[in-house]
């Protein structure tokens, strides 16, 4: 199962990713992962949470133009080269990495990524196939 990530675009303006963070929390909702990255005007915010479907609720009770869509969650290999046993991999099956971001905690010691992929079945069995640990629901609960 993939994880599930939720995308939201916010006004390029301060105070915007405060008033989303403040939101979710009021309700329990925590970020897992997170990823701003802004544009001339606009900025989308990624982010994995404890709760997305709720999370959702609550973003559309406040009005905020967001989409969920499906990422994977992977460890990366603790040695040097760790990052490139994931994309290289996906590079050679031409598997293309949208985008690429880090969650706040670990299950173990391994760094957790998460990746937006323009393959996601593609994607998961490539890095099974390549000794790659994918993390599904237990990212909930970091």
């Amino acid at each position: 199962m993939a994880v599930m990530q939720i995308s939201v675009l916010l006004g390029n303006v301060p105070g915007t990713l405060s008033r989303l963070t403040n939101i979710l929390d009021k309700d329990d909702i925590t970020a897992k992962a997170l990823l701003a990255a802004s544009a001339a005007e606009s900025s989308t915010v990624r982010m994995v949470v404890n709760d997305p479907q709720r999370a959702a609720a609550i973003l559309e009770s406040f009005g905020f133009n967001y989409e969920i869509s499906p990422v994977l969650a992977a460890e990366v290999p603790l040695h040097p080269g760790g990052m490139n046993a994931i994309l290289n991999p996906l590079a050679k099956a031409e598997v293309n990495v949208l985008y690429l971001y880090t969650t706040i905690n670990r299950i173990g010691r391994e760094t957790i990524v998460i990746l937006g992929v323009d393959n996601i079945e593609a994607a998961r069995e490539i890095l099974r196939q390549n000794w790659i640990h994918l993390i599904e629901d237990e990212i909930y609960a970091l």
